[in-house]
Order: structure tokens, then sequence, then C-alpha cells
């Protein structure tokens, strides 16, 4: 089977979460800077077989947009320009930074490893894949 890829898109930076090949557990993959997301996947998808991405769509409670919807409104055209044979599919997005937050401090991890942005976006991106597959299942 094929992975299915997960993205927390940033102004600065991006985390990214792939399925195992089975697509039963989501495993966080990495946190690049924004601007390099097309060329990291360009690679990646020469070295993995991917079926799905799913892209968090930041919204508010009243589904009006955030300031960080217009941004991952261009990287959707960008990744739908890039890769038309990969499906893309927009995936709610709120609270999975503070639920990464609190994940860490779950999982005992000092509060100096907690302040690292680019782990709490690739946690955030795995909790958003992990809430995906029990959405299917």
């Amino acid at each position: 089977m094929a992975r299915i890829l997960a993205i927390d898109y940033g102004g600065k930076r991006t985390g990214i979460a792939v399925t195992d090949p089975l697509q039963i557990i989501a495993i966080g993959l990495t946190t690049i800077e924004s601007k390099d997301l097309i060329p990291f996947l360009k690679k990646y998808f020469l070295q993995e077989t991917v079926e799905l991405v799913i892209i968090g769509l930041p919204k508010n409670w009243d589904e009006s947009d955030t300031h960080g919807t217009p941004l991952v409104e261009a990287a959707i055209k960008k990744l739908a320009k890039e890769f038309p044979q990969v499906p893309l599919k927009t995936v709610d997005e709120r609270y999975t930074s503070k639920m990464a937050k609190s994940a860490m401090i779950e999982m005992g991890m000092k509060k100096k490893d907690r302040r690292d942005k680019k782990l709490v976006d690739e946690i955030a991106a795995t909790i958003m894949l992990q809430e995906y597959l029990q959405s299917i299942s």
C-alpha cells in the first residue's frame, strides 16, 4: 500500500508526517522551511509511493479564515500544480499545535525541548494525520 502524507504548513516552517505503508499509524517525518516544501516533496515522492496528501487548513471556530488561511491556500495551489497526480485533501487543523504541546508535556519532555517549534510542527502534523486515519476507519 501507499502512504498518506500530512502537511502542517506555516509561514516559516512546515511539519510533515506520514503513515506506515499499511496506513495504520502516523509517524512524524520532519520539519522543513516552508520555502523548501516543493523540492523536499519531489525527492520524497521519488523514494516513496504516496496516495494522498492531507494539508491542515486553518479556520476559526466560526469557519472564518485566520491569518494563515491565505498562506495555506497558496501552498495548496502550488502543490496541485506541481503534483497533479497526487490527490490533495484539506483537513481541520484547529488546536493541533496546542495538542502537540500537551503531548510533549505528557511525554515528559524538558521545557527547553518543548520550545523547539520545529518539533511542535512535526508533532502537530502527526496528530492531524492520526486524527484523519481515525476518521476514515
